[in-house]
């Protein structure tokens, strides 16, 4: 453990200083990316896709897995919301509950997916289950198939669907570049998975097989307004690719809408980047509220000053998310949504 890690680990670093560092981090990444101006930011665009169309639909499966997913289901129960949703929740005002803006969130994918009841339904990257089990609740008569790269996750989510009587939600666990199926869908719908993909060119052209004709995919992603980049590990500025998000990509709002060969852009939403930073200093306050019994379930399988290294990097991450979302007010990083339709 280096010196920084001790320092960090025994939280002898104020939030106010990591908050401000992160803050020049952000700053940093602008002018890299946008560096050269018009010209050059889209001869980089142009570049990086042209590379991920010839690759794998995704890269570092097992290293984004462990970072996230292999975690404690205790660990997220504490810091989630009562729905366990790992991603952005939507906020009327900053002062609402986290169960409120998960269940708004979750009403409004439903929405905008334009699910109803009966439909055949594929979720892809199903988390922790909060969509895959409102879904199976709020829809009594469809069938829903919803696909993980955790084995914890399946098993958390199949007991939760037992308890509440749930029987038409199937989990499996796959990972997306191996997953097939020969079954098709009413809808596809996937929240904030498509961000640990790179070539989304393949996987929409999968995903047009597995949808019905006049089928529809819902996609749920952070985005930036206008810039695309990989998360890599290049130095040691590259924090969040290193500990929590590697192998994944920062896309543009844009960036979805080069792929339509196979199906057609319907429907477009953008969200103000503060729902996500509300999102995240609630997942912050949870973390700190539980934190003696979160250090305990850490030490179980580590050693206690490990753990506490643990729920520091964790501590980071979620200040990294809240301050990256609160940029200029939400309107740099934001959140996008949107409906494609496959024709006849």
């Amino acid at each position: 453990m280096n010196w920084t890690d001790h320092l960090i680990r025994r939280g002898w670093i104020p939030d106010g200083v990591i908050r401000f560092q992160i803050k020049r981090l952000l700053r940093l990444r602008l002018r890299e990316e946008y560096a050269g101006g018009a010209e050059s930011v889209h001869d980089r665009f142009r570049a990086r896709l042209a590379l991920w169309s010839q690759g794998p639909i995704a890269i570092n499966m097992q290293e984004a897995n462990d970072q996230h997913y292999e975690v404690p289901p205790a660990f997220f129960q504490k810091v989630l919301g009562p729905n366990l949703k790992y991603s952005c929740c939507w906020f009327d005002n900053p002062q609402q509950s986290l169960e409120a803006a998960e269940r708004a969130m979750l009403q409004r994918t439903c929405e905008r997916a334009d699910l109803r009841n009966g439909q055949t339904i594929l979720e892809l990257g199903c988390g922790w289950g909060s969509l895959s089990l409102w879904m199976a609740e709020h829809f009594p008569e469809s069938r829903i198939t919803a696909v993980s790269n955790s084995k914890d996750q399946r098993l958390y989510i199949e007991s939760q669907a037992l308890n509440r009587g749930l029987s038409n939600l199937t989990i499996l666990t796959q990972d997306m570049n191996a997953f097939e199926t020969d079954k098709t869908f009413d809808r596809v719908v996937s929240v904030e998975m498509f961000e640990h993909m790179r070539n989304h060119q393949a996987l929409i052209g999968k995903i047009s097989k597995w949808l019905k004709p006049q089928g529809k995919l819902f996609v749920h992603i952070f985005t930036h307004r206008e810039l695309t980049y990989p998360f890599e590990v290049k130095d040691k500025t590259d924090w969040m690719a290193q500990y929590f998000f590697t192998g994944g990509m920062m896309p543009s709002d844009h960036y979805l809408l080069r792929f339509q060969e196979s199906l057609k852009i319907e429907d477009h939403w953008r969200l103000n980047g503060l729902h996500y930073a509300y999102t995240s200093e609630a997942w912050l306050q949870n973390l700190d509220a539980h934190y003696d019994s979160l250090k305990n379930l850490f030490a179980a399988s580590m050693t206690i000053p490990e753990a506490e290294l643990q729920l520091a990097r964790w501590r980071i991450f979620f200040m990294s998310c809240a301050e990256l979302w609160k940029y200029k007010q939400g309107e740099e990083w934001i959140v996008s949504h949107y409906r494609f339709q496959r024709p006849n």
